[in-house]
C-alpha cells in the first residue's frame, strides 16, 4: 500500500505528487488549526478583512487560504466573509486589490479564489486576474536587470524575490503552462536574484564576488548591490544570502518546473544544507521568521524529500520538526505573532496566516 499526501488543494495539483511519510498526527494539526481559527473569529471585521490593513487584502486572501486548506469549506462564517471582502477588492483591470501592492495582493487573492474554486465561480475571476498580472511584469529589455521581474506595483518598479515568487506561483496555480513566455521571463529574473556567478546562472557582477558562505542562496533585492550604504552588502561587495528568500527561490524553481538536475536548483539545495534550522531566519535572524517558515513548507513539499539530510549528515523529518516549533509558538489565544515587527509580523493575523499555510505542509498520510 503506498502513502500519498492528503489534502492537496488545487494550488498542488500542477507539481508531483510524492511518497510522504510523518509522524505528526492529524489531530495535532487539528488542535492548533481550531485554536487559531477562534482567534480568528474574534478578529475579523465587519466588512471580512483582516488586520494589517496596510498590507490591503493580502492578509485576508492568505487567511482564506490557509482556512480552506486546513478542511474549511465556503460557509464558514470566517472563509465565507473573508471571501465577500476579497470580491469587493476586485477591480475592472482584473486585479484584486485597492489603493497599492496590486502585483501581491493580486497574486495572493487569486490563490485563495483558487481554492474556493471547487464549483468553477470564480474561474473567470482568476482568468482576468491571470490576464492583468501579466501587464505587470518587466518584459521589454532582457539586458535590464529588471527584465523578468515584478515589484509591488507594475511595471518599471524595482522587481524583488518576495513579489517574483507569488507571481510564479499564482500563474502557475491559474493553470499558466510551464513553458509560457512570463514564466520563461520570470525565471531569467530569479536567477540574478542567486548567488550564483556563471553562464548558466547568474550574469550580474554581484554574483562574481559571492563567498562561499552565500553560494547558491538567494538575495531579496539584486538592487541592493549599487548601494554601498545597503545592510545586505557584504564586505567583499556582494550581497548576503537569506533564507526565506533562497526557499522562495527553490520553490519557484520546482514549481515552474526546473529540473533537479539544473545547477541553480542543486545549488540552492546544498545552501538550504548548509542552512537548515527552524530556530531563526537564516542571515536574518528572526526578522520575517513566519514568512520564513511559509516558504520553508511549501518548499520542502515541492522537493518532495520525506528526510531532509543536512550538510552534517543529519537527517530530518522536517514536517515533524516544523509542527513542533509552531505549537511552540502558538499563543494563548491560539495566534502566532513575532515580537520583530519587520515586515508586519508583530500583527497576529498576518503571522498566524503564515502558520496556518505552513501547516498545511504538515498534513500526515493517508493510504489509498
Amino acid at each position: 500500500m503506498k502513502l500519498w499526501t492528503v489534502g492537496l488543494c488545487s494550488l498542488m495539483l500542477a507539481f508531483p505528487v510524492f511518497a510522504q511519510k510523518t509522524s505528526v498526527e492529524q489531530k495535532q494539526i487539528d488542535e492548533l488549526v481550531n485554536k487559531a481559527a477562534d482567534f480568528l473569529k474574534s478578529k475579523q471585521k465587519e466588512s471580512g478583512a483582516f488586520e494589517p490593513l496596510r498590507a490591503g487584502p493580502g492578509a485576508t486572501a492568505l487567511i482564506t487560504a490557509g482556512l480552506i486548506r486546513h478542511g474549511r469549506t465556503k460557509d464558514d462564517p470566517v472563509v465565507k466573509a473573508g471571501i465577500k471582502y476579497l470580491e469587493s477588492n476586485i477591480q475592472k483591470d482584473g486585479g484584486i486589490y485597492n489603493k497599492f501592492l496590486a502585483n501581491y495582493c493580486t497574486c495572493v487573492s487569486l490563490i485563495a479564489f483558487k481554492e474556493a474554486n471547487d464549483k468553477g465561480e470564480y474561474t473567470e475571476v482568476i482568468k482576468k486576474a491571470t490576464a492583468f498580472l501579466r501587464t505587470l511584469q518587466n518584459d521589454e529589455n532582457e539586458k535590464e536587470l529588471k527584465f523578468g521581474g515584478v515589484g509591488y506595483e507594475g511595471k518599471g518598479m524595482t522587481a524583488d524575490v518576495s513579489n517574483q515568487h507569488f507571481f510564479i506561483e499564482a500563474l502557475i496555480t491559474a493553470g499558466v503552462p510551464k513553458d509560457d513566455p512570463a514564466i520563461k521571463k520570470a525565471l531569467v529574473f530569479l536567477s540574478r536574484c542567486q548567488n550564483l556567478p556563471g553562464p548558466e546562472a547568474n550574469d550580474q557582477p554581484f554574483a562574481k564576488k559571492t563567498t562561499d558562505k552565500d553560494k547558491g542562496g538567494f538575495v531579496y533585492n539584486p538592487f541592493q548591490a549599487d548601494n554601498p550604504k545597503s545592510d545586505k552588502r557584504t564586505p567583499e561587495g556582494g550581497l548576503r544570502s537569506e533564507g526565506g528568500m533562497t526557499y522562495a527561490g527553490l520553490k519557484s524553481f520546482l514549481y515552474a518546473g526546473v529540473s533537479k538536475e539544473d545547477i541553480r536548483v542543486k545549488s540552492a539545495i546544498n545552501w538550504i544544507r548548509e542552512n537548515y534550522t527552524l530556530t531563526e531566519n537564516p542571515g536574518m535572524k528572526d526578522a520575517g521568521l513566519y514568512y520564513y517558515y511559509h516558504t520553508f513548507a511549501k518548499a520542502m513539499d515541492a522537493l518532495g524529500e520525506d528526510e531532509f539530510v543536512d550538510a552534517k549528515g543529519n537527517k530530518h523529518d522536517w514536517r515533524k520538526e516544523l509542527f513542533e516549533v509552531l505549537k511552540s509558538k502558538q499563543n494563548a489565544d491560539g495566534s502566532w505573532t513575532n515580537p520583530n515587527g519587520a515586515f508586519l509580523e508583530n500583527s497576529p493575523e498576518l503571522s498566524t496566516s503564515y502558520a496556518l499555510l505552513a501547516l498545511s505542509y504538515c498534513k500526515p498520510a493517508k493510504k489509498k
